[in-house]
């Protein structure tokens, strides 16, 4: 077999991320592959939010292309950047093992959040953050800062700001702990839909799927797709205010969902059977409109 080629994005962190799966790949079925790089429309637009130019399906649409090309046997994706709906081409062959779920805070001079001056300026472009720290404390001032890992650290050096949120999964996987002053609560404040989850897309029509199908994580599976279940029926997207948690119990699974429904930030949490993931997480969308 010729060396697979996976589709990536170019940021240092989706190039990490993708040679986890090229690892996985060579230490299962002793399969090597390179990287495709691709500039997604997401990554070239870093001065206008996602919510106006189209979403965070920008990041995945140029790296399909390259699928549907024939340019790549596989792409690699942070599944929170995966739209709900993939065209009738595609599938998710395998979501692997999830990272760390959480949301992290770096601060200037590593000051614990609580600590943090009255009227702090913190930098986020996510509405899902920026509405959760104010639930936490109205006094602080969300400022929009968008791009990769390192470009967010530069712009909170160079803007002055008094810290950021970020994923722990991002800083993790590029050995970058040492930075996170704090880590929030998941049931407190709640990630994104599939935050820490990787997933490999290719064609359904691919040859090679089984192998990328043998590197799926059963519980990261079900988490991910509960969550997804429950984006996909509030018809969520980077222009609402939505996160979810989930976690396997057993033979269960017990998820807690926020949403704004009509200005009101609704949290409401399931429990139900891990066998049933799909319908938990429509029936936690429901739960909260019915708010």
């Amino acid at each position: 077999m010729n060396n697979l080629i996976i589709a990536t994005r170019k940021s240092m962190l989706a190039q990490t991320q993708t040679e986890i799966i090229m690892k996985s790949l060579k230490d299962k079925f002793n399969i090597d592959s390179d990287k495709l790089l691709i500039v997604t429309e997401g990554d070239r637009k870093l001065d206008v939010s996602l919510a106006k130019i189209g979403g965070k399906g920008l990041f995945v649409k140029d790296i399909e292309r390259a699928l549907l090309e024939k340019k790549a046997d596989g792409a690699v994706h942070s599944m929170k950047d995966v739209p709900y709906e993939l065209n009738d081409e595609f599938e998710i062959a395998a979501i692997t093992e999830r990272e760390d779920i959480r949301d992290i805070l770096i601060s200037k001079d590593n000051i614990p959040f609580k600590e943090l001056k009255k009227g702090a300026v913190i930098g986020t472009s996510s509405i899902r953050r920026g509405c959760q720290l104010k639930l936490l404390r109205d006094d602080l001032e969300i400022v929009s800062i968008r791009g990769n890992v390192q470009t967010r650290l530069e712009k909170m050096k160079s803007q002055n700001l008094d810290g950021i949120i970020l994923a722990a999964a991002g800083l993790k996987r590029l050995n970058q702990e040492n930075l996170i002053t704090e880590y929030f609560k998941p049931t407190e404040f709640l990630p994104a839909v599939a935050q820490g989850a990787l997933g490999i897309e290719c064609l359904k029509t691919s040859d090679v799927k089984e192998f990328f199908r043998k590197l799926e994580d059963s519980n990261a599976k079900l988490t991910v797709e509960a969550e997804r279940s429950f984006m996909k029926r509030l018809n969520g997207d980077c222009h609402s205010l939505i996160g979810a948690y989930s976690e396997i119990q057993g033979n269960d699974l017990y998820m807690i969902g926020i949403y704004d429904v009509y200005g009101r930030i609704v949290k409401k949490d399931i429990l139900g059977s891990k066998h049933e993931h799909i319908e938990l997480g429509q029936k936690l969308a429901q739960k909260i409109l019915e708010v």
